[in-house]
């Protein structure tokens, strides 16, 4: 299976999943660790979480399926939604809430 393939594969099979740079409980950067503040402050308790660190292909490999250049990435119901300033603002407005209800 290739990188690109794997990618799809985890993004539809969970629905939260958050590429970042390290894990939930230790996250490696900034970005990442308010993205997963950002989940835990939404009550999202489980989500499938991928350490690019841990791999390069998909480091090199999330930014081409999602044609975004940064990590983390966030996926919601196999959707793209965003990185770390996306997921605040959607946060802040509100619309990651209704997001994750739907």
């Amino acid at each position: 299976m290739d990188v690109q393939e794997r990618i799809k594969q985890q993004v539809t099979s969970h629905p939260v999943v958050l590429y970042m740079k390290g894990s939930p409980s230790f996250p490696q950067c900034g970005f990442s660790a308010n993205a997963v503040r950002i989940l835990n402050a939404l009550g999202v308790k489980e989500f499938f979480s991928v350490d690019v660190l841990q791999d390069a292909e998909i480091r090199q490999g999330i930014k081409d399926y999602a044609n975004w250049p940064t990590i983390p990435q966030l996926y919601i119901n196999g959707e793209f939604v965003g990185g770390s300033d996306i997921m605040t603002e959607m946060y802040q407005s509100g619309e990651l809430q209704k997001l994750l209800q739907a």
